[in-house]
């Protein structure tokens, strides 16, 4: 004899789904990718179980992107590129939900990083926006010193509030009355797999961060520039430990000193370039 199911009232379900609403908050993890099938695997990894969607805004990748985006059930969606700060807003206004964690597509969460932000569903939701420091992983090797950690990034925000803003390196704006709470864990960072990739990436950056400076007016003399880079090298190797992360320390070290001078050296042919044609 079958036993008789009653169903629940139909109106507990609505109240369960009120109180869900009010007191659990829900996160959408916005992505932007192009070409990124040697990463995003990992990141997509380290969001299951831990946000409630997984948004990615993808720039026509040429290689498997989006087939595993969607094996991880990710909604996926093509946009041609607008720029670093447009087009993370742009994903941020496909999300279903308010509260976002933007993250990158070579970065993933720490184990005790998806315990904060589990942690943060329950938490008052009241005007509030999320540092996450970042550790980055160089060649192999997780970086402590050099500058380079904690490098503090807010991540987790409400898209009302909340918008990215400039054209090279995005930076979040947000009200001045916002709470910034820090979250318990690292933002793992793969960003260079060999010296070769810093080289090319430093290349690319400090074209764009030339051209920037330049239609800003801003110059700089060579003397100046020679300080600066002799001051940048101390500092970071002896002053913020870069000694203690060994040879990848000082390589990165190193780096940072060619990248100043290359984006300086860049700076100054455009403005060379301007001057010959008045």
């Amino acid at each position: 004899m079958c036993k008789k199911v009653i169903p629940l009232y139909p109106g507990f379900k609505h109240i369960f789904d009120i109180i869900k609403i009010n007191f659990f908050m829900s996160i959408s993890a916005v992505i932007i990718t192009k070409n990124e099938e040697h990463n995003i695997e990992r990141c997509l990894q380290s969001l299951q179980g831990v946000v409630d969607e997984i948004l990615v805004v993808d720039s026509f990748s040429t290689d498997a992107t989006q087939e595993i985006c969607e094996r991880y059930h990710a909604k996926f969606f093509q946009q041609e590129w607008l720029g670093f700060a447009e087009q993370k807003n742009h994903a941020n206004s496909l999300s279903a939900y308010d509260t976002i964690l933007s993250i990158d597509a070579d970065e993933a969460l720490s184990p005790e990083l998806q315990q904060s932000l589990l942690a943060l569903k329950s938490a008052d939701k009241q005007n509030f926006v999320c540092q996450i420091s970042r550790l980055t992983n160089y060649c192999g090797k997780w970086i402590h010193h050099c500058g380079w950690y904690p490098d503090k990034k807010i991540r987790v925000f409400n898209r009302n509030t909340a918008k990215w803003a400039g054209t090279i390196h995005e930076t979040l704006s947000f009200p001045s009355d916002t709470k910034v709470i820090s979250l318990k864990g690292d933002l793992y960072h793969y960003s260079y797999n060999s010296v070769e990739s810093h080289v090319i990436r430093a290349n690319k950056y400090t074209t764009l961060s030339a051209i920037e400076a330049f239609e800003k007016g801003k110059n700089i003399t060579f003397f100046y520039l020679i300080i600066k880079s002799c001051w940048k090298f101390f500092r970071d190797y002896f002053l913020k430990g870069g000694f203690l992360d060994g040879y990848y320390g000082y390589v990165i070290c190193k780096m940072s000193v060619f990248v100043t001078l290359l984006e300086h050296t860049k700076l100054k042919q455009l403005h060379n370039q301007h001057d010959a044609n008045q």
